[in-house]
C-alpha cells in the first residue's frame, strides 16, 4: 500500500508544480552564470534562456 502512496506521489507532483517557477529555477541560475562570461555570455546563455521560458512562460 505504501509503494501505491508514493507512485500516486510521484506521478501528482509534476502536475502540481507544472508551471512554477521552482523548476525554471536551474535553468535561470545557470543562465545567469552563463552570462557573466565577457562577450560571448549572452550569446551562449539563450539555451538556458529558452530553457527557463518553456518550463515558466
Amino acid at each position: 500500500m505504501k509503494f501505491f502512496k508514493y507512485c500516486v506521489a510521484a506521478l501528482l507532483l509534476p502536475l502540481a508544480l507544472s508551471g512554477c517557477g521552482v523548476l525554471a529555477a536551474p535553468c535561470r541560475v545557470a543562465s545567469a552564470g552563463i552570462k557573466m562570461v565577457p562577450i560571448v555570455g549572452h550569446v551562449a546563455a539563450v539555451p538556458t534562456d529558452a530553457c527557463a521560458a518553456v518550463i515558466d512562460p
